[in-house]
């Protein structure tokens, strides 16, 4: 696929989330990372992922589509461009829809008592209204990460 030129130096917004998660630090970055997964977890609402694809290297390419519940499709892209296992995933990000714009995300993961401190940040963004949009996204999006490992640490408990 090709892409667009950047109209974008850098953005001048970001916006940062921190969850902990009851899970080691490399369960949640194979969950941040595998396609499988990840279809469990991205997306601000209930509306199913359609397709996950990751090359997880450096320079690899990664991609996400998925369909909110009022039926809306929302495709985002990107490059992976550091990645060190299990602490830190740094990655260019792009929406189909607004394909002359690209951010970034940063995510590191720390250990802590109950499993994994996760530090979400998705910097570049144009302005504090794109901003605000991305944290309501984002925020649904690790809610249902965070759930995702409750489920699980539920079932082993029984």
């Amino acid at each position: 696929m090709s892409t667009a030129p950047l109209t974008n130096d850098t953005g001048t917004a970001s916006m940062t989330l921190v969850r902990k998660i009851r899970a080691r630090p490399e369960i949640v970055f194979d969950a941040l990372i595998r396609p499988e997964q990840i279809m469990q977890w991205w997306g601000p609402d209930s509306g199913p992922v359609l397709f996950a694809e990751t090359d997880p290297r450096p320079g690899g390419q990664w991609r996400v589509r998925f369909r909110m519940e009022n039926g809306d499709e929302e495709e985002s892209f990107g490059t992976y461009l550091e990645f060190a296992r299990p602490r830190s995933i740094v990655m260019s990000w792009r929406w189909l829809s607004t394909i002359d714009w690209e951010s970034r995300v940063e995510i590191s993961l720390r250990p802590i008592d109950i499993g994994t401190e996760l530090t979400f940040t998705h910097a570049r963004l144009r302005n504090e209204e794109v901003a605000a949009g991305h944290e309501r996204g984002w925020s649904g999006s690790l809610a249902k990460l965070v759930a995702l490992f409750e489920a699980a640490e539920e079932k082993t408990d029984d």
